[in-house]
């Protein structure tokens, strides 16, 4: 089976060239709720694995100076690929200016190999749904032997030890981790963390066990429950039903202090006399916009040295 997909335009990333290092199957050491993948039992090792020749073989088929981002990933984990380090090696030889970008659900970081291996990548998306051992349980259902503790101490090592893009990805799952104490827990790790930005993310296809998602409204008010100097962005928007409220100068401004908005965000939640109101505070600068990735977000003008920013 092919391991070139794409590329694909992602809003948060650009233009992406995905691989696959489990193409004909899923290999996973998680059996998450929310996974768009059938249930299948975990696994700590892949027993299907694609050559390197044939994936850069591939891999430079497709690859030009349009593709912004080399996206490796899988029908499942993509670091139990056991000649990930070799992959990287080979794809930093050939990629030029393009980027590139793992997604993780961060649980091998606890290997060193791969901790290390890591570090050579531009970009790095790491998951992190909970904090709490039974919440994580419950919602990612990981592989015997693994413990939240373990990869919560490495994804801060890793923050600090990374020098390229760190985006940390969290999905909430409707009654389990989107929680006060849940949120308050996450909260904290995440002030520890040297990233780029935080993504908030929900259900946003077919799931492989019966849960169900956050709105866009809760979770915009889930965003506002953590710290207001934390990179924040909702990235999920399946569930998204515009708000269309009056904001005022001064609501715009309270708003912005707590949390960072993108034009989406601006078009779901603001009506036409609360963009005209934004268009003024932009024009006598109280308000400027600060790019992070491949996304604008609107930011008090007081704040933009505030803001973590790796």
């Amino acid at each position: 089976m092919k391991t070139i997909f794409g590329p694909v335009n992602s809003r948060r990333f650009g233009s992406s060239l995905g691989i696959d290092l489990s193409p004909a199957l899923k290999q996973c050491n998680f059996d998450c709720l929310y996974c768009e993948l059938a249930p299948s039992a975990t696994t700590d090792t892949q027993k299907n694995i694609v050559e390197v020749s044939t994936i850069i073989a591939e891999l430079k088929e497709h690859l030009n100076e349009k593709i912004d981002v080399i996206t490796i990933t899988a029908n499942g984990e993509p670091t139990l690929y056991p000649h990930l380090d070799e992959l990287i090696d080979e794809i930093n030889k050939i990629k030029k200016s393009t980027q590139t970008l793992i997604l993780t659900n961060s649980a091998t970081l606890i290997d060193e190999n791969i901790f290390a291996s890591l570090l050579k990548l531009d970009q790095v998306k790491l998951s992190l749904d909970a904090i709490s051992e039974s919440v994580f349980k419950r919602i990612d259902r990981p592989h015997v032997g693994i413990v939240i503790d373990n990869i919560v101490q490495k994804v801060i090592d890793f923050s600090k030890a990374f020098k390229g893009k760190l985006f940390i990805e969290i999905l909430f799952v409707h009654g389990l981790n989107d929680t006060e104490d849940e949120i308050q827990k996450l909260n904290d790790v995440l002030l520890k963390l040297d990233v780029s930005r935080v993504d908030l993310g929900t259900i946003d296809r077919p799931p492989a066990y019966e849960v169900s998602g956050l709105s866009y409204k809760e979770l915009h008010d889930v965003s506002l429950l953590f710290d207001a100097s934390l990179p924040i962005h909702i990235a999920s928007r399946v569930h998204a039903e515009p708000n269309n409220k009056y904001y005022s100068s001064e609501d715009i401004l309270n708003t912005l202090d707590k949390r960072p908005l993108t034009i989406d965000d601006i078009n779901l939640l603001f009506d036409e006399d609360s963009k005209k109101e934004l268009d003024n505070l932009l024009g006598s600068s109280k308000i400027v916009i600060k790019k992070t990735g491949n996304l604008e977000f609107f930011i008090l003008h007081e704040n933009e040295k505030r803001k973590r920013a790796k």
